[in-house]
């Protein structure tokens, strides 16, 4: 093989990882972060163990989530835990 066409398969394997595995999970980050900077007081969450619940207090990093119609069931976690927004109706 010739040096030219050995630089040009690796360039274009870079470019295929690239292309494949590195781009869709920077969107996918991007997209997360756009998520998480539209949190609210009052909105109903899903988190990423299938729980369905309201915040009821925030600070930078973590957020007070309360479960069902029990408020009693109120727990701290992270912003990073949301999956899924909904907006209460106004």
């Amino acid at each position: 093989m010739s040096m030219p066409l050995l630089v040009g398969y690796i360039i274009f394997f870079c470019a295929l990882m690239y292309f494949t595995a590195i781009r869709p999970q920077q969107k996918e980050k991007k997209k997360q972060e756009e998520l998480l900077a539209t949190v609210a007081v009052g909105d109903t969450v899903l988190t990423s163990s299938g729980f369905y619940g309201v915040i009821i207090d925030m600070t930078d990093d973590t957020v007070i989530v309360e479960f069902g119609n029990n408020k009693n069931c109120r727990i701290p976690m992270q912003k990073a835990a949301i999956v899924q927004i909904e907006k209460p109706e106004a």
